[in-house]
């Protein structure tokens, strides 16, 4: 099981709500891309930041772009108070975003993510429609040179949605 994957069935065991987004969402649903971190939306409740942080702390969680030497903590209170922390852990690295470019919170997400089931683990992926509008909106070159790809399976998606009627 790679670190990803740990990550991933931590956060599964914690029973923390949120949902797959970016490259790891796209590539549960059939994509090519290729990324070295996992990127989750979170509902920001008391309860979630509790349950997020039991699932990830045991992996050493820190900011990615701190200083060498400078701590800052990953706890409730941290998660409370910030919204997007891009962190390195122990399995790789982890995006924790509280709010999506374009798109907006768990909630906004929530609506048309798609349960997939990976190995043992059940969990929420955004669909394509969230994740292109989100890779539009951040505007980035990496981004847009994804958008294409995207566009073509959300076609073949829906073509075979419209087969199935």
């Amino acid at each position: 099981m790679s670190g990803i994957e740990s990550l991933l069935k931590a956060l599964v065991a914690s029973q923390a709500k949120f949902i797959v987004v970016g490259a790891y969402a796209a590539i549960a649903q059939g994509s090519r891309l290729r990324t070295d971190d996992l990127d989750i939306c979170y509902e920001r409740t008391a309860d979630n930041y509790r349950k997020i942080v039991q699932a990830v702390g045991p992996f050493h969680p820190r900011l990615r772009d701190l200083p060498e030497g400078l701590k800052a903590p990953f706890d409730e209170r941290s998660l409370a108070q910030g919204t997007n922390f891009t962190l390195v852990t122990d399995l790789g690295n982890l995006d924790l975003l509280g709010e999506l470019s374009g798109v907006g919170g768990y909630r906004e997400i929530v609506r048309d993510a798609k349960e997939i089931e990976f190995e043992d683990l059940k969990f929420l992926v955004a669909s394509l429609d969230t994740i292109i509008r989100s890779k539009e909106a951040a505007d980035r070159p990496k981004d847009r040179a994804t958008l294409p790809e995207l566009k073509a399976l959300r076609v073949i998606q829906k073509s075979g949605r419209d087969k199935k009627k």
